[in-house]
């Protein structure tokens, strides 16, 4: 079961006072003005997934679109192949730099806001993603394992496959949620506001967010990166401390 975020009335009000004071200051201020519901997402040892709510208005004409990035990672995808009957990794093609998690939302389609061009500049769109490979690798195969890396990616939750809605509430006040699931990887994301105008970026404001572990998982999560060593040998211990218990309840049945 998701966990999602549930807005109680009275914070509902309360969203709804702050929209409209940011609403009064756009005519003096930027044509877009962005927020989150939250500014930071605690995994704990029951997280199951959360949804943050990204809203904001704008003044003046335009479309709206979202873009989640979370950490980069460098990631290697391996092709099996069958040599004598047995399959074994063959080959091997690195990514560099690449978003952890990625996610867009936009008011109407992408191909009916922006270019091609412009959305390969601002990497708006999973098609439009730079996965740059510091391999020597043939175009064909670098296109093959781009697609295999990006099924998986979407297959895991980690990269949205669909390109969610950014809603209006009147000309001006907007809105969507993005969901993160129970595996989001940990550490700083940030959420960018795009105003597009004629096919053009008019405004953008960036927003950060943090997604950390806390309480024992983080405990434990911590203690076995920075002590990985002290935590094999406490993790033998503890499961031969285990068998011998396990033995000796046997026994006695």
């Amino acid at each position: 079961m998701r966990r999602r975020a549930i807005v109680p009335a009275a914070s509902a009000i309360g969203l709804a006072a702050l929209l409209f004071g940011i609403a009064t200051l756009l005519r003096a201020q930027e044509p877009i003005i962005a927020d989150l519901s939250n500014y930071r997402v605690d995994i704990t040892t029951g997280f199951v997934g959360t949804d943050v709510l990204v809203f904001g208005a704008k003044e003046g004409p335009g479309d709206v679109v979202v873009v989640i990035r979370g950490p980069t990672a460098d990631y290697a995808v391996r092709r099996k192949d069958r040599i004598a009957g047995i399959w074994i990794n063959a080959e091997v093609v690195s990514f560099a730099a690449v978003p952890s998690f990625y996610a867009v939302a936009s008011s109407r389609p992408l191909d009916q806001i922006t270019t091609s061009t412009v959305r390969l500049r601002q990497q708006i769109g999973i098609d439009a993603l730079d996965l740059p490979s510091p391999d020597e690798n043939d175009a064909d195969d670098l296109a093959e394992f781009r697609s295999a890396f990006l099924r998986l990616k979407q297959a895991t939750g980690l990269f949205a496959p669909n390109i969610g809605r950014v809603t209006f509430l009147g000309d001006r006040l907007f809105r969507t949620m993005v969901h993160f699931p129970a595996n989001v990887p940990t550490g700083p994301y940030l959420v960018e506001v795009l105003l597009f105008r004629d096919g053009e970026i008019a405004s953008a404001q960036t927003v950060p967010l943090t997604v950390s572990k806390i309480g024992i998982g983080a405990d434990v999560y911590e203690f076995a990166h920075r002590q990985s060593a002290a935590y094999g040998l406490v993790a033998i211990a503890g499961a031969l401390l285990a068998g011998w218990a396990a033995h000796l309840v046997f026994r006695k049945l």
